[in-house]
Parts: C-alpha cells; structure tokens; sequence
C-alpha cells in the first residue's frame, strides 16, 4: 500500500483530487461495462428464446410424423379388467372371458422344532426342467434357508414362526404360472402345496361354442389382444367381457393444442421481451424498449412461425381456422377445441393431415432458428458471445491503464507534496536567519 501524503504541505485532499480524476479517466471503460451489461442480458435472453424454440422444434417434428395423430383409446365393459394401448394401436372389437388369474406356486413344510433341525442332509428342487440338489451346511433352519437361496434353482425359501420353538418352511417360485412349477423331494419328508402354479386364461369369443378360444398367460396380462392392445385382468369373470378399441378424440385435440401452446409460448416470450414500458415519478416519465425491441432477428424468428402456423393448409388450400386455428388481432395463435372436434369428427383423416401439416411447417421454421450448428438464433448468441468476451478483454486492458494512471498521479502529487513541504522548511529556514540579522544590528 502507498503511504498518504494528504495535507501534509500544500492542505489539498490529494486522495480526492486523484480519485476525481480517475473517474474521469474511467468513463471509456465505465461505457464498455455497460455495454457488456447489455450484450450479457440480451445473450441470456436470446438463449431463453433459443431454448423455447428448439423444444417446439422438437414437439413440431413429432406431430409431423406418419401416423402421429393415429391415437386409439382402449375400453372394456368390466372393471375387473383393465386395457392399454401403444401406437400399433388400431380401432377393433373383441369379447373375452377371464377363467383363471395366474398364480406363484408356494409349497410349505410340516413344523420343524427349531432345536432338531432340518432333520435331512440334502434336498433336490425340480424346477424348469432341471434337478438341483442343495446340501445346507448344518441342520440350522437359517442354513437351509441361506443354501435354497444361493442355489438358483428358482425357488425362495423363508423361514415362517407357527409357535414356541417350531417354524415351517415356505418355498415360493420366483416366476409366477406354469412356468415356475417345482417339487421338492427329499427321504421321508412330505411337503404340501399351499397355492399350485397356475397360468392366467381368457377365452375369446366365450359364447361361440367350438369356436371359443382359450388363450394362456404366465402372468394376469396378456399382451396383443388385438394389434397394439395389452388387457391386465384383476378378477375372474362370470360374463363375457367386451373389449373396444376406438379413435381417442381427446388424446387427439390436446395434441393439436399442445402444438399451438407450443407456438404461443414462443410468440409470449419474445412480446414480453419487446414491449415498451413507462415509468413516472418525480423527475417526470420515462419510457423503456424490451431487450428485444427493434431486433430484426428475434423479429424475423417470430413471423416465420407465425406465418408456419397460420397460413392455408390442405388442397385446395384452406384457412387454418375451419378446424380450430386462427390467428388472433394481437399476432398470436388461438385454439378452438369445440370447432376442432366437430372437424375431427367430420374428416378424421383431413383434419389430423391439416394438422400435421401446420406442424410440419413449425418443425421446419423452428429448426432453421434453433439448429445448434447454423440456426439464426444460435449464429446471432455465438456472435454477441464472441463480443462480450472482446469487451472483457478491453476492459481488463483498461484495469491495468487505469491502474497506471493511478500510480503515475500518486507519485505526481507525492512528489508535489515533498517539494513544497522541502520548500516549506527552506522558507522557515530563510525566515529564522532574517530574524537573527534584524536582531544583530538592534544590538
């Protein structure tokens, strides 16, 4: 640190004056700070708007693909079985009957006192066609239970207390059905079945005599009903079950909505972001742009998906607002799901092509903005990017001028100090030896 010489000989505030002058010193650099300020916020608010883009670029894309507007639904008449659907989903109807729920074979011991101990030295599990003789270390029933455990054979052991010192075995299938039957033979022990393996049936077309066909399921869901259509049956039924598969109109317009949600939020964003706003107090009004305001890229970006959603579709070419979509006096999109769903209903197949062709449209005018190697957005955030790192470099250079200048003004004034207060002494000096002359010649 440098030593303060303030007032020391000439009664100035050196350290006042200095810093008056380096503030003035600092206004080229003070400019380019606010500059920075500014790229930096309309960087940060360009990669806002870039990152709503992309992601309607992506929403977009999906909606234009084949057959993303063949969306099905899947009912049945009993709440006993419920139905899914994926995209393979077609419309269709069939009726079954659920006979059997599928069941996991669990086959328990007599009582074993606790002190005897497994009383046999090996145990053979068949299970999946395959024999595995297991050999506990010891009788310890916790032995047993460890050794059926780590043998693999697709069976779980568990140790049941059924009284003071006595405890039964229980042997479950890891695979519920047929499929994860087993038996356990071992001298002289008898081992009962509690539940016995048991695979799920239905039976399609149940009142159809010879032609009534049983279907089997390991587990209680039986993929593939009809293409696309997974049912899950929680209970056995006493009356044919009818399963439907039709258009899922809702599922339908909500996607044709989330599309325009999707391109309003865009339209949002960036009006947020332009509008001019006043503010008044004391010294008057002040009137403030958006970040936004008078861009011509941001502005660019915002009518070419305007003009994606809203123009003519279909051919002939056909307003967008016959099913649902139009173009608001504020320059935004509107959806109308009750005028949607009647055109839905009409031209199922039109209006889901109308749709995708908007999407289309979106996909691609989204993507020119947002693609991470040469969209309009991205190119415009890696060039201000590229400045505001320029602008950090001009004002680290001027930190150090600014820097130097202060020094240089330090030493000058520090100097100034030393002379006048050297000249000071002299004077005083000069003064006293004056005195001491006048005193001479009195005497």
């Amino acid at each position: 640190m440098g030593i303060s010489l303030d007032g020391l000989a000439s009664g100035l505030d050196t350290t006042a004056l200095i810093s008056s002058v380096m503030q003035v010193e600092a206004v080229p650099q003070t400019l380019l700070k606010y500059k920075s300020q500014d790229l930096q916020s309309m960087v940060s608010a360009l990669q806002g708007l870039n990152s709503k883009v992309a992601a309607l670029a992506t929403q977009a894309t999906t909606a234009a693909k084949p057959g993303a507007f063949d969306l099905y639904a899947a009912t049945t008449s009993s709440d006993k079985v419920v139905a899914t659907t994926t995209a393979a989903a077609k419309a269709g109807s069939i009726d079954f009957q659920v006979d059997k729920l599928a069941q996991t074979q669990v086959t328990v011991t007599p009582k074993i006192n606790a002190v005897v101990g497994w009383p046999y030295t090996t145990m053979t599990i068949n299970s999946g066609g395959q024999a595995f003789t297991i050999e506990p270390l010891t009788s310890n029933l916790d032995d047993v239970v460890k050794s059926v455990n780590a043998a693999g054979a697709g069976v779980t052991a568990t140790k049941v207390a059924v009284g003071a010192g006595e405890y039964r075995l229980q042997f479950t299938a890891t695979k519920s059905g047929e499929a994860g039957a087993f038996t356990i033979t071992d001298p002289a022990a008898t081992f009962t079945d509690v539940m016995a393996a048991q695979d799920a049936q239905i039976t399609l077309w149940p009142t159809a005599g010879n032609a009534a066909q049983p279907v089997k399921s390991s587990t209680n869901t039986f993929a593939d009903v009809l293409p696309g259509v997974t049912v899950t049956a929680k209970e056995v039924t006493t009356a044919p079950v009818t399963l439907t598969v039709a258009r899922d109109d809702a599922a339908i317009t909500k996607q044709a909505s989330d599309l325009v949600a999707g391109v309003n939020d865009i339209f949002s964003y960036v009006a947020a972001r332009t509008a001019v706003t006043s503010t008044t107090n004391t010294s008057g009004t002040s009137t403030k742009a958006g970040i936004f305001a008078g861009d011509s890229a941001v502005r660019s970006v915002n009518q070419n998906i305007l003009s994606a959603a809203s123009l003519p579709v279909g051919t002939p070419p056909r307003s967008p607002s016959e099913i649902g979509i139009s173009i608001t006096k504020t320059g935004t999109m509107e959806f109308d799901a009750t005028k949607f769903a009647a055109a839905l209903a009409k031209d199922p197949a039109g209006t889901a092509a109308k749709v995708q062709e908007i999407a289309g449209r979106v996909a691609t005018a989204a993507t020119a903005a947002s693609d991470k190697y040469n969209g309009t957005l991205t190119t415009k955030i890696t060039g201000q990017q590229s400045e505001v790192r320029d602008l950090a470099n001009r004002i680290g250079d001027w930190d150090t001028r600014l820097a130097s200048r202060k020094a240089t003004l330090q030493r000058t004034y520090s100097g100034l100090e030393t002379a006048l207060s050297g000249m000071k002494a002299q004077q005083s000096w000069l003064t006293a030896q004056l005195s001491g002359l006048s005193g001479s010649k009195s005497a």
